[in-house]
């Protein structure tokens, strides 16, 4: 038995070295195009905007080695801590926006009505449109003469002249319900999608038990779209954290500021200023935050992969 057991053990050994000898190469060669275009367009440019980030750097003359400046300059500028507070305060306002109203888009949308495709589509044709056109669009919505103080007069509100755009305390949200407009229905297809995977069953038992639909949303959808909505968490984040277009388009980061985010800031001292040196320090600040959110993003989601 002993020996048998050896010579057992023997062949296992031998087939495993012979497995760590051989080498598949096949799985590397279809990685390689996906490899050299990740080197080219995002690794090396990080390591070259970590390099630019500590010098001085004006475009014109080649870049000079400061060390840390930047970065202790970027601790003392109390603009840039104005559009990073900024820039938190879109995520506070557009985040919650966009995590709840598309669920409530999926669960309308998610039922098998006759023309209920051509709903879907309305809903979506915010997101395939040009943010450019949009933000003007909305631009003259946010007139004082335009529709959206029409609309507040027609229901009651005789002094509804309001200058969104120019009120330091209304701008950032009119920003905010916008891009949040414009995403809506993106968000509302991932809801949709985790929808169609929630069991049937679980639903059926409940509504068999006598549940309300407030109930059967809260203890049977809730719990099992759980995963859905740690994704959407961090892309809403991630998204409203990197806000540009809209913000340039509408306001310029004006007025007094008011609706500078950390982005825009970027922009203006690389591309106005020819500030590449501190813009790039920005930058890296910048990615830090988004790759501390991707890791959360993570985290999350395995977490949520648990749930059932």
């Amino acid at each position: 038995m002993n020996q048998v057991e050896t010579t057992v053990r023997h062949s296992v050994v031998t087939e495993r070295k012979k497995r760590k000898r051989k080498f598949n190469f096949v799985p590397y060669i279809f990685l390689l195009p996906a490899i050299v275009l990740l080197s080219t367009f995002e690794y090396l440019p990080t390591i070259n905007a970590f390099y630019y980030s500590f010098t001085e750097y004006h475009v014109l003359a080649p870049p000079e080695w400061i060390g840390i400046e930047n970065y202790r300059t970027m601790m003392n500028d109390d603009k840039f801590w104005k559009a990073l507070g900024n820039s938190m305060k879109y995520f506070l306002i557009t985040v919650p926006m966009i995590i709840i109203l598309p669920l409530f888009l999926a669960i309308l949308v998610n039922r098998k009505l006759k023309g209920i495709n051509f709903f879907r589509l309305i809903y979506y044709l915010p997101v395939v449109t040009a943010m450019v056109a949009v933000a003007i669009m909305w631009k003259y919505l946010y007139h004082p003469s335009g529709l959206i103080n029409a609309f507040l007069q027609g229901i009651g509100f005789e002094n509804a002249d309001i200058n969104w755009l120019l009120n330091t305390n209304a701008a950032i949200p009119a920003i905010s319900i916008l891009e949040a407009w414009k995403a809506m229905g993106f968000y509302m297809l991932i809801y949709l999608a985790g929808l169609q995977a929630v069991s049937k069953d679980l639903i059926e038992a409940a509504r068999i038990d006598g549940a309300s639909p407030i109930k059967i949303l809260w203890h049977v959808y809730l719990p099992q779209l759980r995963p859905v909505f740690a994704v959407t968490l961090v892309m809403a984040t991630l998204g409203t954290i990197q806000m540009f277009t809209s913000i340039y388009i509408m306001t310029g980061g004006g007025p007094l500021d008011s609706t500078m985010s950390l982005p825009l800031y970027i922009y203006q001292k690389a591309f106005v200023e020819l500030d590449m040196g501190y813009a790039t320090a920005m930058g890296m600040v910048l990615w830090v935050i988004l790759m501390i959110l991707t890791v959360i993003n993570y985290k999350i989601s395995r977490g949520g992969h648990s749930v059932q």
